[in-house]
């Protein structure tokens, strides 16, 4: 059973628990209200809601799939929202943002939670608003905010841990060149933000959809949550969108410092060729066999040679330190 909680609610309490095949009966004011939480839920345990709620059939399919991206659809006299959540999977040190979908149908007595993938539980947020009857008592869209200012809280706190891999990778680019398993961890964390920024856009857009359109499943008095929200949203597309341009700059300069550290190695290579051509050209002019060169038997030519030689190297050497090429 894919069945979390199933409560009923009047004037902002718990009113009572209820299984699915009564859920509907249960509601005897028009003030009450009724929560249902599914994870994971299979295709018999929505169908046997949507017959008692009502639900439309293609929003109960978009439901049952888990990689939806965020909408907000109105069926006639009850809404229907997706959005997406994420967390991090793996070690601190190669760690990746997974995803999951959170589908939540709501009407004026009922709000429906389906969750997929989603590694954070709805049930803080229960206990948090049954904790405070006075918020609770606003009724299914209030809890339909919190439901999504809780999802947007987790992206927080997964831009939070990549922000301080970005600024430690950054802080190593600088220091030391990266090696292959770093470098490949920052394509991966870049392709990770590229995929995000391609939910956020949706996600933006519903949130304001939530300030810009009068839906009568959303009382007036709401706005100002789901306006917060949004900015939230907003907050969050502009630190990914920093985060890219980071991490855009921290592969610049890894390469910049890499093209500088050929041109110092290039350098050297290139003054030492220099200082070895002068004994080599030397050599190479006594190695030849003819009969008469100038000097060849002179008593002093091995000694004054090996001085030239020397003479000429070690003032090579001295220009080329000056010139920072050594």
């Amino acid at each position: 059973m894919s069945l979390v909680a199933a409560r009923i609610y009047r004037d902002g309490r718990l009113l009572s628990e209820v299984t699915l095949e009564q859920a509907s009966a249960k509601l005897e004011r028009a003030s009450d209200f009724i929560w249902i939480g599914l994870h994971e839920s299979d295709d018999a345990t929505l169908n046997l809601i949507s017959q008692q709620f009502g639900l439309h059939e293609l929003a109960v399919e978009d439901a049952l799939d888990p990689k939806h991206l965020p909408k907000m659809e109105s069926y006639g006299d009850h809404l229907f929202v997706v959005a997406r959540t994420m967390h991090l999977e793996g070690t601190d040190g190669n760690s990746r943002i997974a995803y999951g979908n959170t589908a939540v149908f709501i009407g004026r007595q009922f709000i429906i939670t389906v969750r997929h993938g989603s590694a954070r539980s709805h049930a803080p947020v229960r206990k948090r608003l049954e904790a405070t009857p006075w918020l609770l008592k606003n009724g299914p869209d209030y809890i339909l905010h919190a439901i999504l200012d809780f999802i947007v809280d987790g992206y927080f706190e997964v831009i939070d841990v990549v922000e301080e891999q970005v600024l430690a990778m950054e802080d190593r680019s600088l220091d030391n060149f990266l090696g292959q398993a770093e470098t490949a961890r920052l394509f991966s964390l870049r392709r990770d933000l590229f995929r995000l920024q391609r939910i956020l856009g949706p996600m933006e857009d519903m949130a304001n959809r939530f300030v810009n359109i009068d839906l009568p499943q959303i009382d007036h008095d709401i706005d100002p949550y789901f306006r917060d929200l949004a900015d939230h949203v907003r907050r969050v597309n502009y630190r990914v969108e920093g985060l890219r341009d980071t991490l855009t700059s921290v592969i610049e300069t890894s390469g910049l410092l890499e093209q500088q550290r050929q041109g110092v190695i290039t350098r050297q290579l290139a003054a030492w060729a220099a200082i070895l051509a002068v004994p080599t050209a030397i050599a190479g002019i006594y190695g030849m066999n003819f009969d008469h060169i100038p000097e060849l038997k002179w008593e002093y030519g091995y000694a004054a040679v090996w001085g030239l030689i020397l003479i000429i190297c070690v003032t090579l050497y001295i220009r080329f330190k000056r010139a920072g090429w050594l």
